[in-house]
């Protein structure tokens, strides 16, 4: 199992998207630094706002591009607010 993962800032006030097998982990290194020059090492307060399990890497790749094609702090938003977006997500993809 795979996940797309949305992780939250409020030092820089912004979102980060990636994709992952293990959130826990993958957050642990988004705040201890283990991305050396990355766009997360800016700050060590990402907090956990948002994930989509899916079946397999590639879907969870796919679903990520898309999330990230959007552009959109809205949407970010509304994938927590509306769960019917993350089903359809899961559907097209």
């Amino acid at each position: 199992m795979h996940f797309v993962y949305i992780i939250y800032s409020q030092k820089v006030d912004q979102f980060y998207i990636g994709e992952t097998e293990d959130i826990e982990n993958r957050l642990l290194k988004h705040n201890t630094g283990f991305f050396k020059n990355s766009f997360t090492a800016k700050t060590n307060d990402w907090k956990l706002f948002f994930s989509i399990s899916c079946y397999n890497r590639t879907q969870a790749q796919k679903i990520e591009k898309h999330i990230k094609k959007m552009k959109s702090r809205k949407y970010i938003q509304n994938l927590k607010k509306h769960p019917n977006i993350s089903k359809k997500l899961l559907l097209k993809y």
